[in-house]
């Protein structure tokens, strides 16, 4: 019984000692001072607090800040002190508010919880960003440089240089310095910091550099009898060219320096108001029909006082003529303003000249994207002169032959690099079936086999949903193809499409090779150039077509896997590539390897270069594209590359 006594007193001494603790701590007896405000917060009064907190930083401050940003701090009516608090069972249990270590239970009558509104935690998020900028969470340190650049302020350019020293991450110190160079131009002490700040930021081309630009050279309209010699002018506006009379006049009216103008409506109500024995200005009502006498009875009751005198077109003219119209900056320092002008002219020009590389990086991508589905094409129309309207079912055989291989081979990688080879052996087997199946029978018969390809086309369609079914099936690249290479804040281009363009001039130089290295290609330029002769000396023209046409059909089931890597695979993604491809070779000069190249470039470069001008509109991108091409046919009709000699005559 003693030793339960001990141990009672003993508990209640140790109580009050940890309630003692919270009380004597720095934080706490700061917040007592300013207890009225920390409880009930308001916008523009909770200032006081922040700025005392600021200045003395006491331990706990940040950890205070973010939870009462969060309504988590609590106020004990008890004894008066601030905690944080947890639920527990009926009651809370509760932290000290600078330690945030437990010092004991209160229940939920005992405890207020501070609410603080929208506009107070926008003020606390504020005061909170400095103690983040070196908490030694890296993600902290990311939300509170987010966090200045949605609100920035004068305040926060010491803070931020002050983090920058103890910064480890390389990435996030050079964030902090372009941050601090953005604050700094915008709210400087001194002119020459800003102006060297500005002149630091000539140099960049981010969207937030050329915000920061623009923010400083913000201009407002303004009117006054003559030009100000104490404002930072930045153009004088002339009535007619600058800016509308009717503009003009309307400024002066909201300025009050001119009386509205009275509308037909205006001067007939206030003629009704004072019609007085059925007369109105000296002048019978029946009269007023006209706008005419309206406006000279307005004038005789406006001669007498009793309205406002009729603003004419003279009026107008009068008024406007005897006031300068011009825009101000909202920058008072014209040298800064100055700075910021050719800061932001030197940016602009160097986007733009980034914004052609990096467009001219788009149609390199596309035309070797271009280039893949169109040198089968190129091949088999060039050797045979076969229309094959089947052709880009075979790059979406490709395409889906990639698809079953990663349903097999999880390894993204693995199975791209079984795929291509597969995709070009069942489309060059497919190939040649289709050769010696149906293309055989209608040499030198164009219509039919026009035909014939595109009710193949169309069974491979159809036959392809009822494998995979109309829904789009993934090709989903590697890991190490995903993102993009990033060069600087403008130009960049998706991995992906690099990979697709080292795959093109893979495929460039290998068919290179085999036309002008191998006995196959040798044999091919022969059938190409003159078909009778090459019999003549030996050579199987049948044998020959039918390699070609399979070597095609191969080259566009490689195209097919590359293409899958980043569009929709389904049975009509071919649809999508056989006019580009078509256009791509009858541009590039039938039966040239070259001369496709030079088409892919071509086309490809074409619609990037009108898609720039109109970015949002595409179908008008290819609509003028294929009108130029028909323009361009018509001046060269053998192709950028024509064939030369005897081959060229067919």
């Amino acid at each position: 019984m003693l030793r339960a006594t001990l141990l009672v007193i003993a508990f209640c001494l140790a109580l009050p000692a940890q309630m003692a603790t919270a009380q004597d701590s720095p934080l706490q007896t700061l917040l007592q001072s300013q207890a009225g405000e920390v409880a009930k917060p308001g916008r523009r009064s909770v200032g006081v607090v922040i700025d005392a907190l600021v200045a003395e930083t006491p331990e706990g401050t940040a950890l205070f800040l973010e939870r009462w940003q969060n309504k988590g701090v609590f106020l004990n009516e008890t004894d008066g002190l601030f905690y944080y608090a947890q639920k527990s069972g009926d009651g809370y249990e509760l932290f000290d508010i600078a330690t945030d270590a437990p010092v004991g239970n209160a229940t939920k009558d005992e405890l207020t919880e501070i609410r603080p509104n929208g506009g107070v935690r926008r003020v606390i998020g504020g005061a909170l960003v400095q103690f983040q900028l070196s908490d030694p969470n890296t993600e902290r340190r990311i939300a509170a440089l987010d966090a200045i650049l949605r609100s920035p302020d004068a305040s926060q350019i010491e803070p931020l240089r002050a983090s920058i020293e103890g910064e480890p991450d390389n990435a996030l110190r050079a964030r902090k310095e372009r941050l601090a160079n953005l604050l700094t131009a915008r709210f400087g002490a001194s002119t020459d910091d800003r102006i060297t700040a500005i002149n630091a930021l000539s140099g960049t081309m981010d969207v937030d550099s050329r915000a920061a630009l623009n923010q400083i050279l913000t201009k407002s309209a303004a009117v006054a009898p003559e030009l100000p010699q104490d404002a930072n002018i930045a153009r004088v506006l002339t009535v007619g060219e600058d800016i509308s009379q009717q503009d003009a006049y309307a400024q002066l009216v909201d300025a009050g320096l001119a009386p509205e103008r009275q509308t037909a409506d205006t001067i007939k109500a206030r003629l009704s108001d004072n019609i007085v024995d059925g007369r109105v200005g000296g002048m019978p009502v029946g009269q007023l029909s006209s706008e005419e006498n309206r406006e000279r009875a307005y004038a005789a009751l406006a001669a007498s006082g009793t309205v406002p005198p009729l603003v004419t077109d003279e009026t107008v003219q009068a008024a406007i003529a005897t006031h300068a119209f011009f825009e101000t900056y909202a920058e008072s320092d014209a040298a800064i303003t100055t700075a910021a002008e050719t800061a932001l002219s030197e940016v602009e020009a160097r986007v733009a000249r980034n914004q052609i590389f990096d467009v001219s990086l788009d149609a390199i991508s596309l035309a070797s994207i271009y280039f893949l589905a169109a040198i089968g094409l190129a091949i088999t129309f060039g050797v045979m002169g076969v229309i094959n309207m089947a052709h880009g079912e075979f790059i979406m055989m490709g395409a889906y032959t990639g698809y079953v291989v990663q349903q097999i081979i999880p390894d993204y990688t693995l199975s791209l690099v079984v795929a291509l080879p597969l995709a070009f052996a069942v489309t060059f087997a497919a190939g040649v079936a289709m050769e010696r199946l149906v293309i055989r029978w209608l040499y030198h018969r164009p219509l039919e086999t026009l035909l014939a390809t595109f009710g193949i086309s169309i069974a491979l369609q159809q036959l392809a949903k009822n494998i995979f079914g109309t829904q789009a099936r993934p090709l989903t690249s590697p890991g190490w193809l995903d993102g993009a290479w990033v060069i600087n804040d403008v130009v960049q281009i998706a991995n992906i499409r690099i990979a697709i363009f080292v795959l093109a001039l893979i495929f460039l130089g290998l068919i290179l090779f085999v036309l002008n290295k191998t006995r196959l290609g040798l044999e091919v330029r022969a059938v190409t150039q003159n078909p009778g002769m090459a019999a003549s000396m030996g050579i199987n023209p049948d044998r020959i077509n039918m390699l070609t046409f399979g070597l095609g059909s191969g080259i566009a089931g490689i195209a097919g896997v590359a293409i899958g890597l980043y569009a929709k695979v389904t049975s009509e993604m071919g649809a999508d590539y056989i006019v580009q491809s078509f256009m791509t070779v009858v541009v590039g000069g039938v039966g040239n390897v070259w001369g496709t190249l030079a088409g892919a470039t071509l086309i490809g470069g074409l619609q990037k270069g009108i898609e720039w001008f109109n970015p949002s509109n595409t179908l008008a991108a290819q609509t003028y594209m294929i009108l130029f091409i028909i323009l361009f046919i018509q001046f060269r009709p053998r192709g950028i590359v024509a064939l030369k000699g005897r081959a060229a005559g067919d």
